[in-house]
Order: structure tokens, then C-alpha cells, then sequence
């Protein structure tokens, strides 16, 4: 109903009926392949700036609509999604996968870690309100998929032989 709605619900893509959260992800994939030509710094600016911006927005939807963290916000998984893909950007070099492969694990990965949510995440979404505590919890499982793809990335030439 606002341009802030449409931004915090990613498009309409939190709008779906079921797992509005994994539409969420999944949006963050396009816009990975958007910025992945970027350099590491530039990548992290440009990340760094959603992550700023969903702040606010997700914080102003959340007021709008009265619910915290409201499960069609989704700008939060978006973002989450542009640090899970982090190992997977070419300036890094460090992917002998397939893209689409590191790009499923990514979104795996980032999955298991947002509905889960590992300590110190589900303290982080109970404790810390506002557009910060909403966008918090994605960034740290973005972050916690993120250092789990880089393992397998960096194990994958070792298994391979």
C-alpha cells in the first residue's frame, strides 16, 4: 500500500502465502548476480548501504503495520542473502563450483541458519527491536552461511582430488 511496504516485502515477494522468508531469499539471488561484477570493497559498500537502508525501512514497515518484524518483511532475508553469497563473488576467485551450485548451497545455507537460529541469532530476534533487531538476526545467519560456504569452498579441490 506504500512504497515502503513494497520495498520491505520485497517486491510483493513476502506476500506469498507460505514461506514468505524463503521468496525473500530467493529475491537476494538476482541481485547477488546484479553486484557480483563488483569489487570485494565496492560489494561490501553497496551491502553495507542495504543493510542501512533496510534499517529504516523494515523498522518504518513494522511501525506502519504494528507487528515487529512482520513475516512479509523480507528485506531483511534479502540482504542476509548478499552475505551468504559472499564467498561466491569472481573478484574472490575461491569458487571451483558450478555458480549455481554455490548458489543453492548459499541459499541452503542461509536458510537452515534464519529459521533455525543459532545463538547468539534467536537472542538477537527476541531482544533487539526495531528496523536494526530486524535486519540484525538475517545479517549474523547471512554471516553464519556465509563462513560455512567458505569451508566447503575452500575443502571442495581437497575432496575432488
Amino acid at each position: 500500500t506504500t512504497p515502503v511496504h513494497l520495498l520491505a516485502f520485497g517486491l510483493g515477494s513476502g506476500c506469498v502465502p507460505r514461506a514468505p522468508g524463503t521468496a525473500g531469499s530467493l529475491l537476494g539471488i538476482p541481485l547477488f548476480l546484479a553486484l557480483a561484477g563488483l569489487s570485494l570493497p565496492h560489494y561490501l559498500l553497496a551491502t553495507g548501504l542495504l543493510f542501512l537502508v533496510g534499517c529504516w525501512l523494515c523498522g518504518e514497515s513494522a511501525r506502519l503495520l504494528g507487528v515487529h518484524d512482520a513475516p512479509g518483511i523480507v528485506f531483511d532475508e534479502i540482504v542476509g542473502m548478499l552475505l551468504a553469497c559472499l564467498p561466491l563473488l569472481p573478484a574472490l576467485g575461491l569458487s571451483a563450483l558450478p555458480l549455481w551450485v554455490g548458489l543453492l548451497l548459499a541459499f541452503v545455507l542461509f536458510r537452515v541458519f534464519d529459521i533455525l537460529k543459532p545463538q547468539p541469532i534467536q537472542w538477537i530476534d527476541g531482544h533487539v527491536g526495531g528496523g536494526f533487531g530486524i535486519m540484525l538476526d538475517d545479517l549474523l545467519a547471512g554471516l553464519d552461511a556465509a563462513v560455512l560456504l567458505l569451508v566447503v569452498l575452500l575443502a571442495w579441490p581437497q575432496l575432488n582430488g
